[in-house]
């Protein structure tokens, strides 16, 4: 697939700016074997050499087994810093909302709601607080396949595809500790993008109820749900949500960078936790555990398939999660999940039988929705190397 395609793909779902959300996209053909796999560190090197690509780190995996990990570029701007340990922890941004849905879904499955309740019975702080209009129409549904019309937090407003526009809020302010109350606030006096399940308009907003919901519910905070529910089962052993500043990603791991009002590339690791909205964006995993979520959700071992479809249908009026985009490659079609913010992209690639991923994360020294990768091609390298 040409970069040109990848970036509409992208952009398709949901990944032209901010936090934005995978809802899968299809790449295209590109495996050569089930089993076989290899190349990934010349993908990552190849990688490395986009305009603005700082750092990549990938990994691929067959049947959860490793066939190759690799780490291109470095862990610092200009070449310093040293090489990015290929393991590393990497923010995941808006992967985090397939997890969320999958724990709220797994609450449905326990009859503690239903994904027709309302966002007013199921959160009544939204409605004593006007946070959120026509909260008493608003439903579960709507919000996990963003079809509420609820306005989104992180952008003044959408890019004229219904993706988010850059953020409307500092972001080299690193230190403030924002409650998720307080970021549905900022959405309250932008303008609705529909009717609740309209249409498809892509909002953080969503998922950070999302997450309020699931702690209200629970009694427990979604960093624990998240724990017990799919991170330890799946021993997804380095991966957690951090919530405020200033938890940031722990162990060795590149920096990401954002041009200043000059231009100039600050650093950006430091990212305030508490605007990734929590259940919008706030989890922080690697290559192998996000593959291992992926894999078992792909599979069909989080959620039964009736509840599976409300993540995997596609909703009225929206981006298509997912679908088959058959060409003359050397097998199978991939799809692609991700979400990116300032300073990095994270993305996961994968066959529709779950049995292959290739997760990676790149570091960056522009904004990302500059960026133009080719990740067709990366898939091909590893997968399909003789196509």
């Amino acid at each position: 697939m040409s970069q040109e395609n990848v970036r509409r793909s992208l952009r398709r779902a949901g990944l032209a700016a901010g936090l934005a959300l995978l809802m899968l996209a299809p790449l295209g053909p590109a495996t050569a074997a089930p089993a076989r796999g290899g190349n990934v560190q010349k993908a990552m090197e190849e990688l490395a050499r986009v305009p603005g690509v700082v750092g990549a780190v990938g990994g691929a995996y067959v049947d959860g087994k490793a066939v190759g990990l690799g780490s291109a570029g470095s862990r610092l701007l200009d070449g310093k810093g040293g090489k990015i340990p290929a393991d590393t922890r990497f923010p995941i941004w808006s992967q985090t909302k397939q997890m969320v849905a999958t724990v709220v879904l797994q609450l449905v499955e326990e009859g503690e709601l239903d994904v027709d309740d309302k966002l007013a019975d199921l959160l009544p702080v939204v409605v004593e607080k006007d946070l959120v209009t026509r909260a008493d129409e608003i439903t579960v549904r709507q919000m996990i396949q963003h079809t509420s019309g609820i306005p989104d937090w992180w952008a003044g407003e959408p890019n004229p595809d219904g993706s988010e526009g850059d953020p409307a809020f500092d972001v080299f302010d690193f230190t403030t500790p924002y409650q998720p109350l307080d970021l549905v606030r900022w959405s309250r006096e932008r303008p609705r993008t529909g009717d609740p399940g309209q249409k498809w308009a892509y909002s953080n907003t969503n998922y950070t109820l999302l997450g309020l919901i699931v702690e209200r519910l629970t009694g427990h905070d979604l960093a624990t749900e998240l724990d017990t529910r799919l991170f330890d089962p799946l021993k997804m052993t380095k991966s957690y949500l951090r919530v405020q500043p200033p938890e940031g990603i722990k162990g060795p791991h590149g920096h990401g960078y954002y041009p200043d009002a000059n231009g100039r590339p600050r650093d950006v690791d430091r990212f305030n936790a508490a605007l990734t909205g929590g259940g919008a964006g706030g989890v922080v995993s690697t290559a192998h555990d996000v593959s291992a979520f992926n894999r078992a959700f792909t599979q069909g071992k989080l959620l039964p398939p009736e509840l599976q479809r409300i993540l995997t249908d596609r909703p009225p009026n929206g981006v298509r999660p997912q679908g088959k985009d058959r060409g003359d490659g050397c097998g199978d079609d991939f799809y692609i999940a991700g979400g990116l913010a300032p300073g990095s992209i994270a993305l996961t690639s994968y066959a529709p039988d779950g049995r292959r991923q290739l997760a990676m994360s790149l570091t960056l020294s522009v904004k990302p929705s500059t960026v133009e990768l080719d990740i067709g091609k990366a898939v091909k390298t590893i997968f399909c190397p003789t196509s």
